[in-house]
């Protein structure tokens, strides 16, 4: 079985090494590179290609949500210290395809690295509820989104896509609806399509900014 490949993008040494060895632990992936600044991880991502890139916020000069929106190819697994990290939700929308906590279990990186390097979002599930709630509050205010490609969906689209942004899985999905995973994946693929969107956060935002679900009080 081939390795994947990762970038470690943190200003801290130790957080490199720590992560770097949690990964590598595993024996099926490769750290490649490692940088400590947003420049750095820009060049280095550009270089090697990564599957994924995990990528810290806060760096010296440019930051990680800036070196994100450089690599708009490259599959970025956003890491931060706080579960609402202020940065976070301008991250996603900077092209991340989710975040992990630093104090996150050995496995559940482990398993975030493969789902983003498989196509798949990922939002650490010990803060997903709290984070689309602040996505909720936050996103409306400064963004206008067109609701209009809503009415292409179906109805069981939009069933799904409030299930999605409410923060459940795919497996969770089909357990409400009494359905087979394989579908709910089927009925993601083709709402993803038409609404224009390239992953599951960005659906979450988009439900939230059209207000096709709610925030919590």
């Amino acid at each position: 079985m081939t390795s994947l490949q990762v970038v470690i993008a943190d200003d801290q040494p130790m957080m490199r090494a720590g992560f770097k060895a949690v990964l590598e632990a595993s024996g099926k992936i490769e750290v490649v590179a490692e940088a400590g600044t947003g420049e750095e991880a820009v060049r280095l991502a550009t270089a090697h290609s990564p599957d994924v890139v995990l990528m810290d916020i806060r760096m010296p000069g440019m930051n990680g949500i800036e070196a994100t929106r450089r690599l708009p190819r490259q599959r970025v697994l956003i890491l931060t210290t706080f579960g609402l990290d202020e940065y976070i939700i301008e991250a996603l929308r900077a092209g991340a395809s989710g975040f992990l906590l630093k104090d996150a279990p050995t496995q559940e990186v482990i398993d975030a690295v493969f789902a983003v390097a498989g196509g798949d979002a990922v939002l650490s599930p010990a803060v997903t509820r709290q984070l689309l709630d602040q996505v909720g509050r936050r996103l409306p205010a400064a963004v206008s989104r067109d609701t209009g490609p809503l009415d292409t969906l179906t109805d069981r689209e939009l069933e799904v896509l409030r299930l999605l942004a409410a923060g459940l899985s795919n497996a969770e999905i089909a357990t409400a609806l009494v359905v087979s995973e394989a579908t709910v994946k089927s009925h993601v693929s083709r709402l993803l399509n038409k609404l224009g969107l390239r992953d599951r956060v960005q659906a979450v935002i988009y439900a939230y900014e059209t207000r096709l679900i709610e925030p919590a009080d």
